[in-house]
């Protein structure tokens, strides 16, 4: 149900917000994807100021610090969001609302905080924390329903709070273990959700919104791209030799593009909230191609997290907020200038991070690629964040609660 036309001469009181309540705690994703588009729009340029060495004092500890920051504030708080509203649909059951769900934003938030004070027990206690309470948060729904299905979440979730924890061990020096190694593999467990969630959604959004649309799930392909993932993800806990490591990333490639193949994208051209998925989605082949030829030293390892933080989790982050958002507040489907926008700046980020790795090794001019993606990340979600932070927190335009 939308709002009528103006003029209609139709009245729908549940469109006012005068009268009613902050609608922000209704349900997960209104605070976590506000609270994740302003660290996405702040933390950036902070960073960008660090890296160029114009920053009089630092932002965070160094480059794997700001990967783990953007792991652990960006992209946790939007798992959490997605999560916390997709749970409720697939069990049936009640999700975190009202004064819980201000509590986990509240362990978010001093996460974020405790990174910066001199109390490193403490910021490995909260940031650890956040995750396992959200792996409870969707437990208790998906095991009141029995809904097996969807049980992998709350191990991924799990995962997550011991990749917290083992890097903030091993970048203080508490443990001889390699940060970019847990790093690496909390971001491999990104790609995993991404690889399953994708796979549900991707086909059945394109069918829905193109008419004549058959996309299809090849059930071979489909375990595949999964397995391949998590075998990703367990070689990097076990550092194979880099051989083994590059024609695994290479064979991933091949069957995500298969994949991607299956679900038909150059039918999708007139469609942009259906396109922004499917390119969103190539970059997942390209991210794995990069991954490989890092692993033989032929491209910078730096170019390869790029590929899959800004290219992988940047576009499928700022191409999926938009649709729960306008889906869970009776807002029609559609694509403006507005998300449309922001889609490209963060394309515009990620090609200039990794295509400016790729073409200048030093100097100047690839610092200048630094800034330039910094400034196309952080504009797509200062944009974001004005257009839809009045969404998030007033009410459904149908009246129904959420």
């Amino acid at each position: 149900m939308t709002a009528p036309p103006s003029g209609s001469g139709k009245a729908m009181p549940s469109i006012s917000t005068q009268a009613q309540p902050i609608a922000l705690w209704q349900l997960g994703f209104r605070p976590f994807y506000l609270l994740a588009s302003l660290f996405a729009a702040l933390s950036i340029p902070l960073w960008v100021l660090q890296y160029a060495g114009t920053l009089p004092a630092p932002y965070v500890n160094g480059p794997l610090w700001h990967g783990y920051e953007m792991l652990v504030g960006y992209t946790t708080a939007v798992i959490t969001g997605f999560l916390f509203t997709a749970v409720r649909t697939w069990s049936g059951q009640p999700t975190p609302t009202g004064l819980a769900l201000a509590g986990f934003a509240l362990l978010w938030l001093v996460g974020r905080i405790m990174v910066f004070l001199p109390y490193p027990l403490a910021a490995m206690t909260v940031n650890a924390a956040f995750p396992l309470a959200v792996a409870i948060g969707v437990a208790v729904p998906l095991v009141r329903a029995a809904n097996r299905r969807n049980y992998f979440v709350i191990a991924l979730l799990l995962f997550l709070g011991i990749a917290s924890l083992v890097f903030q061990a091993g970048s203080r020096g508490m443990i001889a273990l390699p940060a970019l190694l847990t790093l690496q593999a909390g971001l491999d467990v990104v790609l995993l959700l991404i690889t399953v969630i994708a796979g549900r959604v991707v086909p059945m959004f394109s069918n829905n919104g193109v008419p004549g649309m058959k996309a299809t799930r090849n059930p071979l392909l489909e375990k595949l791209a999964i397995g391949t993932v998590a075998a990703l993800l367990l070689a990097d806990l076990l550092q194979p030799p880099p051989a083994f490591l590059a024609v695994l990333a290479g064979v991933a490639a091949v069957v995500h593009a298969a994949r991607l193949v299956q679900w038909q994208p150059w039918r999708t051209l007139a469609t942009p909230l259906v396109w922004i998925l499917h390119v969103a989605y190539v970059w997942v082949v390209g991210y794995l191609l990069l991954r490989g030829l890092a692993a033989l030293d032929m491209v910078p390892v730096s170019l390869a997290l790029h590929g899959l933080t800004i290219g992988v989790i940047g576009s499928v982050t700022i191409g999926m907020m938009p649709r729960t958002s306008l889906g869970h507040t009776g807002r029609p489907l559609t694509t403006g200038w507005l998300e449309l926008a922001c889609f490209l700046l963060v394309q515009g980020a990620a090609i200039a991070r990794v295509g400016g790795g790729l073409l200048f090794t030093g100097g100047s001019t690839y610092l200048w690629s630094v800034i330039v993606a910094g400034v196309c990340w952080s504009a797509a979600f200062i944009l974001f964040t004005a257009g839809y932070a009045p969404i998030w927190v007033r009410p459904r335009l149908d009246g129904k609660p959420g």
